[in-house]
């Protein structure tokens, strides 16, 4: 999932110290430069990126996919048994 700056919502911006090494820093420098964009938009992309795929799907999402079409487990059992 690609998350563009535009998408980004900011209410109560918030200033951080983090320490990067080095080496990453001149390839953040690079990226910054090749997408001409300031260090500060990249780095708000790649959390907001990193958020997105840390997100845990709503247990509505992913308890009771069958719903109430729900097969008999036996049946479904012997069905996917016959295919064999």
């Amino acid at each position: 999932m690609l998350i563009s700056v535009a998408d980004i919502v900011y209410h109560d911006p918030m200033r951080t110290l983090i320490d990067i090494p080095d080496a990453q820093i001149a390839e953040l420098g690079a990226v910054c430069e090749r997408l001409k964009q300031p260090r500060a938009a990249i780095v708000r992309t790649a959390i907001a990126e990193f958020l997105a795929r840390q997100q845990r799907p709503a247990d509505g999402e992913a308890f009771g996919l069958w719903g109430l079409a729900a097969p008999d487990g036996l049946e479904y059992q012997r069905e996917l048994r016959a295919e064999w």
